[in-house]
This record gives C-alpha cells, sequence and structure tokens, in this order.
C-alpha cells in the first residue's frame, strides 16, 4: 500500500504549456491527501519558488528543493530539517571558471537568488518561475551558506552537456547533473533527491515498498532510486525511463495522474 508520493514539479505535474497544473492534477492531489497519502513536493527549484505551488496544491507537507539539498516545512518560519550547502572554496572555484568562460549562473545563498549579470538569461528563468532576484558582483558576497550554482544555455544544450560532463570529472566529490536540457545543477554531494526522499521516508516510518516516486529529467533518477514503485513520466528523458519500473503519460496527457490511478486507487483509464 502506497503511503507517500515523492513527485517532481516541472515536466511531471507543472505543464507551462498549459499554465501550471491541470484541474486533474490538482483533483488527483486532493484525492491523495484525503486518503492520507502524504504527496511531497521534490524539485530542483529554490524553497521559496515552490511554496506558492505547494499552496496552489493544499499541501501542507515538507517541500523538497534544491535538488535534495534542503528539506523545509512550508510554512512562515519554518523547520529547516535537512540541508546540505555546497563547499564554500569548491563554489569560488566554479564561478572563477564561469566567468572565465563567460558562463551564465545563478548562485543561491540562504535562498537568495543572484546574478552578476541582469540579463535575458535571467529574466527568461525568473519570469517562469515568478520568483525575485539580487544583481550584484559576487565578489561582494559572503561566499557562505550556499544552496547551489546553475548554470545556464537557453541556446546549447550539448553545451550544457559538456560543463556537466567536465564538471563531474573536475569535482568527483559534488553532484553535478543535467536537470533539463539548458540547466547544469552543481550542489553538495547529497543534496539529492533519493537522500531526501529517504531522510522523509525513516522520519514518517514508512517502508521504501510504501513510496512512489515519479519524475521526467535525468535529476529525477536519484528520485526514482528511493520509491518503491519507480514511474517516469512518458515526456521524461530516455536514461530516466531506463530507471524505471513503469512508464505513464506525458504531462501535457496527465501523467501522474494516471499513475496514481493505476498504482494507488487501482483504476485504469
Amino acid at each position: 500500500m502506497i503511503k507517500m508520493v515523492a513527485t517532481d514539479i516541472d515536466g511531471t505535474i507543472l505543464n507551462w504549456e498549459y499554465g501550471g497544473f491541470t484541474q486533474g492534477v490538482i483533483d488527483c492531489v486532493k484525492k491523495l491527501t484525503a486518503s492520507n497519502v502524504k504527496v511531497v513536493l521534490v524539485t530542483g527549484r529554490m524553497h521559496k519558488s515552490a511554496t506558492f505551488l505547494a499552496d496552489e496544491l493544499g499541501l501542507d507537507t515538507p517541500i523538497v528543493s534544491y535538488q535534495g539539498g534542503m528539506i523545509k516545512e512550508n510554512k512562515e518560519n519554518g523547520e529547516c530539517y535537512y540541508r546540505k550547502n555546497l563547499d564554500n572554496e569548491k563554489a569560488k572555484e566554479i564561478i572563477k571558471w564561469a566567468r572565465e568562460n563567460n558562463i551564465h549562473i545563478n548562485l543561491y545563498i540562504n535562498d537568495v537568488l543572484y546574478v552578476e549579470n541582469d540579463n535575458e538569461i535571467i529574466k527568461k528563468y525568473t519570469g517562469a518561475r515568478y520568483i525575485e532576484y539580487k544583481v550584484c558582483n559576487f565578489d561582494d558576497l559572503t561566499i557562505d551558506n550556499i544552496n547551489k550554482i546553475l548554470a545556464i544555455d537557453y541556446n546549447n544544450p550539448e553545451k550544457v552537456t559538456n560543463w556537466v560532463e567536465f564538471l563531474s570529472k573536475k569535482y568527483p566529490d559534488l553532484y553535478i547533473v543535467k536537470s533539463t536540457p539548458y540547466f547544469c545543477e552543481i550542489s553538495h554531494k547529497d543534496a539529492r533527491k533519493s537522500c531526501a526522499v529517504e531522510y522523509l521516508r525513516k522520519k514518517w516510518n514508512l517502508k521504501k515498498e510504501e513510496v512512489l516516486t515519479i519524475g521526467d529529467q535525468n535529476n529525477d533518477i536519484e528520485l526514482l532510486k528511493a520509491g518503491g514503485i519507480k514511474v517516469a513520466m512518458g515526456n521524461g528523458t530516455p536514461e530516466l525511463k531506463e530507471c524505471a519500473d513503469f512508464i505513464t503519460d506525458t504531462v501535457q496527457n496527465d501523467g501522474f495522474v494516471k499513475a496514481v490511478e493505476k498504482f494507488i486507487f487501482h483504476q485504469e483509464r
């Protein structure tokens, strides 16, 4: 019996082409919570960027943000259960690498987003997420309590793949993953969705087989590892689908809802 659903957000339950959550997803989440199934949002987003989505879905469970780098309650001054920050010195090295190679990076410190250039990249990124950002010279910041660094190139996904390969070899003790075709995420080695979901599972005394995990991108490979039932979206990457027990429909066709109906409510449509 499934007692917890750990789900990615973007591309899994949230479809920006549609404009947000479908009514099917909203109704499905309400049905889960009414059935005492814990629904946990597990995202690469910053915590602040996920709270309004949790509110829209009526969730009061902790939010897993920063690829698993933070678990925090969804309320004002909520308790932070788990936090894995990026090493300060390695962060400084990565900032230097980005500058030398003219790479745009988002720097997240204490759940605040900083950039050095107020360009079209950050406007596109934040416009889709309704979040604020601060523009400043990173040399003027105290490089400490770093949630993650995100390198972005909206024009060349192959370049992003090369960044992941290069940085993974240079920093094997960090967690570096391609979370969309355009995003290279750089985090603490234990800032993984699997680590965070396992933390909550143990906190709530749940068995692995009582957890369903679902996602769509390569960063969700770690998420699927933590589930007793591992579901990949129909719009998921080939690498993620290889790790899944079941491949559901796409986000455009409410694949999340169909997976929940199949494995939790034992209905097919």
